[in-house]
């Protein structure tokens, strides 16, 4: 079976968990969590939670292993925390969970990221994988980032992802 079998076959209207990750943003500056809800719904899925979570690794732990145990869920994205300093530990933190990684997720966003940005891509660890049959991607928290991988590779591909994963 190829590509385009895959895709058909992949679900319509999935269930997403949105996180950001942030010492600074509040419900009302979080700019990139807004965008990922808003371009989630548009493309027909639902938004299952909403958590805004501080650079906190327990607690974003418990909440990533807590939400791909939901059976209710197909997906979990993540934005923040994604970047080299030391308060930076979404990767860390989120990456164990994983049974399965997808390396491919983060190089394509980083060769995107350069036609943009250029060589400064390089600082980007946007990371995804699977965990008990769920998603997980983690995005670097600014709004342009979290753009570029909605309308490149999450909203055309994230079905295909979840089929694949929950096999």
């Amino acid at each position: 079976m190829g590509h385009t079998e895959h895709e058909a076959l992949s679900p319509k209207n999935l269930s997403v968990a949105v996180i950001t990750v942030s010492d600074s943003r509040t419900v009302e500056t979080d700019e990139s969590g807004r965008s990922i809800k808003e371009s989630l719904i548009a493309a027909a899925h639902r938004i299952h939670s909403y958590n805004l979570l501080p650079n906190d690794a327990a607690r974003l732990r418990g909440l990533v292993t807590a939400l791909v145990s939901t059976g209710d869920l197909d997906a979990v994205i993540i934005t923040g925390g994604t970047g080299l300093s030391n308060r930076d530990i979404t990767i860390e933190t989120v990456a164990p969970v994983f049974t399965k990684t997808m390396d491919g997720f983060g190089e394509l966003f980083r060769s995107l990221s350069y036609q943009e940005i250029g060589p400064a891509s390089v600082l980007s660890r946007a990371a995804g994988g699977a965990a008990n049959g769920k998603i997980v991607l983690c995005l670097p928290g600014s709004a342009a980032a979290v753009k570029l991988a909605l309308e490149k590779i999450i909203v055309p591909e994230l079905p295909h992802m979840v089929r694949e994963a929950s096999r």
